[in-house]
């Protein structure tokens, strides 16, 4: 009897590895398929048979922006509204440059300095957070997740800003820099702190920053609203907006990546000047030679292609953003898409970023 067992047993461990080495295999032939299709080929088989998804690109090269959308069903009118997800932090990270060139704050200071913590302890520096070597973790679990799962497509919905800061109080960290880990939780860290400066709640001081200096009219930070479907809800009080509630559209965005190509502003280019070196690759990106070489305040920093890019994902978004400011390059992808559906706009973007330069 226990012969058959361990006999069953062994079969079953055979077949589980001969299905894990099928999906490898797998992987690696869709991954080399990937590796051969040209950007338009990408978009155009993201779009196949597909009457829902809509694709807002914009090229900005020789000082011409030229826009496009992709879709089964377009209507040519309709200049559709995003969620740019993590490319919120790039904002985060600008009006964070701009506090530090105003001198209301240095990047090496600890949050300690800013927010209501035991002076005793040893808590992150600003630049740790800015460029997710602080060591805390992308997120941390929350019972408020359970419920979500269940009634929201937002994970983070209705975990304060209070949530946040108890957080921080119990995490144990050591003065040093960690080993890079993208950290929504330490964007949203910086958001406590931008507060305490300003004496605002994120969302105003966000929303005021984005219309007064950015002048973006169409940009908002959680909303929730749009002309397409499947945005995040957020509360007011949500400690998790820093790190991913902007919504835009195509026009926009334009705009936003064209500061970064055209402003010589002393805090803009700060954004975009390396402070670590990183080495994150995953196995899809070393096979389709996306690279995280350096990084920024926020911004990923390919050496290798030569250009500087962020991307973002929510539930049904995902959005990419790249430029190369010699060559006076830079593209925005926006979709409605969710990321984890065919071709992510990662993809995609690197591949097009990659033939504006080299071709």
């Amino acid at each position: 009897m226990k012969k058959n067992i361990l006999k069953y047993i062994f079969i079953l461990i055979g077949i589980i590895i001969i299905i894990g080495i099928g999906i490898l295999i797998n992987k690696i032939i869709q991954l080399n398929k990937l590796s051969e299709m040209t950007s338009n080929e990408m978009i155009d088989y993201v779009i196949n048979d597909d009457d829902k998804t809509i694709i807002s690109v914009a090229i900005i090269k020789d000082d011409k922006i030229e826009y496009k959308t992709y879709s089964n069903n377009l209507k040519e009118d309709i200049v559709y509204d995003y969620e740019v997800g993590s490319i919120s932090k790039t904002f985060v990270a600008l009006l964070l440059s701009k506090t530090i060139e105003e001198g209301k704050i240095k990047i090496n200071d600890s949050i300690s300095k800013y927010l209501e913590l035991d002076t005793n302890n040893y808590y992150p520096t600003i630049e740790r957070l800015i460029t997710h070597t602080s060591g805390y973790k992308g997120y941390y679990f929350n019972s408020k997740m359970i419920g979500n799962k269940f009634t929201q497509n937002n994970d983070y919905y209705g975990i304060s800003r209070e949530n946040i800061l108890n957080k921080v109080k119990s995490v144990k960290l050591k003065d040093k820099d960690y080993k890079f880990e993208y950290s929504n939780f330490g964007i949203s860290v910086i958001g406590l702190v931008l507060e305490k400066i300003y004496d605002k709640d994120f969302v105003t001081l966000m929303n005021e920053y984005i219309i007064n200096d950015l002048k973006l009219y169409n940009t908002k930070v959680a909303t929730s609203k749009g002309n397409l479907n499947g945005y995040w809800n957020w509360k007011a009080d949500d400690g998790y907006i820093p790190a991913g509630a902007i919504i835009s559209d195509i026009k926009d965005m334009s705009n936003y990546l064209n500061l970064y190509l055209e402003s010589e502003e002393s805090y803009i280019t700060n954004t975009y000047i390396p402070i670590k070196d990183i080495k994150s690759n995953n196995y899809m990106y070393d096979k389709l030679d996306i690279n995280m070489d350096k990084i920024a305040m926020t911004w990923m920093i390919d050496t290798e292609n030569k250009f500087i890019w962020h991307n973002g994902a929510t539930s049904n978004f995902n959005s990419y953003i790249a430029f190369n400011k010699e060559k006076k390059i830079g593209i925005i992808l926006l979709s409605n898409l969710s990321p984890n559906k065919k071709i992510p706009m990662t993809v995609i973007g690197t591949t097009m970023m990659k033939e504006l330069i080299y071709n």
